[in-house]
C-alpha cells in the first residue's frame, strides 16, 4: 500500500491534470479502521499521519477541533461514547429544533471562533512524510442551520420566519468562514474541502432557489477564498446534483465528490462537467460494505477506464469510510487503485 506521497500530484489531479498516477482520496475514514491498518488505535496526530501515509494517501486531513453546541442544548438524555472515541448523539432535529423563534436564536450557546483550536495544523508539518501535503475541512453550514431549527421547522420558517432562517446562516456561516479564512492564510494547508450535504440520491433536499439564497453564497465566499489563496477547492454533497452544477462551479469549485453511485452515473457526471470539474469517489459504500475484494477491484478498474484514463479523477469511496466497511475491501479498492491507476 505504502507509497511515496506526492501532494503535488494530487493538487494536478484536482485541477483536472493528468499524474502519472491516479490518486486515492476520502472525506473520512472510521477510526476503527484507521486502527486495522496501523494494527493500534490513533492516539495522537503522528499516529494519524502514520495512517494516511502507510494507505497511500497524498495528505493528511485536518479539521479544526471546535464544539457547536457546548451548552448542549437539544441533545437527548442518550449520549453513546464508543471505546474508540467516536461519539454519537441524538438531535431533535426532524420537527422542532433547538432554535425556533429569534428568542431562541439569542439564547443558543455559539462558539466563539477565538477559541477554534488549530493546534494540529501548526504541529503536522514537522511530522509529514517528504511530499505529504495537508488537506484542512470543515463544512456544514446548510446542515447545521437545518440541524438547529429542525428540519420541518427550517422548511416552515422559509415561509414564515424568512429572517430567522438568514440569521442563522449568517451565525454559522461567519463561524465556518473564519476557518476557511485560516485554512488560505496558513502555510501549512495545501487543499480546502468544504463539505455539506444539499441532496440526496432522489434529488435536492430544498429548492434550488432557497439555495442560492441561503447557500451558495457562502460556498462563493469560501471558494474565492480558496482561488485568491491558490488552493484546490473540493466540495462534498451526496446526491443529484444535475440542477446545481452551474451554481457549484459558480463558487470556483475545483473538484466535486462523491458522486454518490444511486444518485448519479459517474461517465454521465464526466460528460457533463468533466471539462470543468475534477471527479472524486463514486466506489460503492455498499459494495465496499457487502461484496467481495473481487468485486470492489472490478469496480475501481471500470472507474479508471471510464473517467480517469486523462486524468481528473481521484479513486474513493461513494460517501466515506464507516466502520462497518470491510477492511478487505477497503484495502481491495486502494489496492485496485495503485495497481490500475497508473497512467501514462
Amino acid at each position: 500500500m505504502q507509497t511515496s506521497p506526492n501532494i503535488e500530484a494530487l493538487i494536478h489531479t484536482l485541477r483536472r491534470g493528468k499524474a502519472d498516477y491516479i490518486p486515492i482520496a476520502e472525506l473520512g475514514i472510521h477510526p476503527l479502521i484507521k486502527a486495522q491498518l496501523l494494527g493500534h488505535p490513533v492516539q495522537t496526530l503522528k499516529d494519524d499521519v502514520d495512517f494516511w501515509h502507510r494507505a497511500g494517501y497524498d495528505y493528511i486531513k485536518l479539521q479544526p477541533v471546535v464544539d457547536f453546541n457546548p451548552g448542549k442544548a437539544g441533545l437527548s438524555g442518550k449520549v453513546l461514547a464508543s471505546a474508540d472515541g467516536t461519539v454519537e448523539r441524538e438531535w431533535a432535529s426532524e420537527g422542532e429544533g433547538v432554535i425556533t423563534s429569534f428568542e431562541a436564536f439569542a439564547r443558543y450557546q455559539f462558539p466563539d471562533a477565538a477559541h477554534f483550536d488549530y493546534s494540529a495544523f501548526e504541529q503536522v508539518r514537522a511530522l509529514l512524510p517528504e511530499g505529504m501535503g495537508v488537506i484542512g475541512q470543515y463544512g456544514d453550514i446548510f446542515t447545521m442551520t437545518w440541524n438547529l431549527m429542525g428540519l420541518e421547522q427550517f422548511s416552515l420558517s422559509l415561509f414564515e420566519q424568512p429572517g430567522l432562517v438568514e440569521a442563522v446562516f449568517e451565525k454559522i456561516g461567519g463561524l465556518v468562514f473564519s476557518m476557511f479564512e485560516y485554512f488560505a492564510d496558513s502555510d501549512a494547508v495545501d487543499i480546502i474541502w468544504y463539505s455539506d450535504d444539499i441532496a440526496y440520491a432522489e434529488g435536492l433536499m430544498v429548492s434550488p432557489k432557497v439555495l442560492r439564497q441561503y447557500f451558495f453564497p457562502w460556498l462563493q465566499k469560501i471558494g474565492a477564498l480558496a482561488k485568491a489563496s491558490g488552493k484546490p477547492f473540493i466540495y462534498h454533497t451526496d446526491g443529484i446534483l444535475y440542477d446545481v452544477f452551474d451554481d457549484i462551479l459558480a463558487c470556483h469549485v475545483n473538484a466535486i465528490h462523491p458522486i454518490e453511485p444511486k444518485a448519479m452515473d459517474i461517465a454521465e457526471v464526466k460528460s457533463t462537467v468533466g471539462d470543468r470539474l475534477a471527479i472524486i469517489g463514486n466506489i460503492d459504500v455498499d459494495l465496499l460494505s457487502r461484496g467481495t475484494p473481487e468485486q470492489v477491484r472490478r469496480n475501481v478498474l471500470s472507474n479508471i477506464e471510464a473517467v480517469g484514463q486523462n486524468g481528473g479523477y481521484c479513486v474513493g469511496s461513494g460517501n466515506s469510510i464507516p466502520d462497518y466497511v470491510r477492511f478487505e475491501n477497503y484495502l481491495a479498492m486502494i489496492d485496485a487503485a495503485k495497481e490500475f491507476g497508473r497512467l501514462r
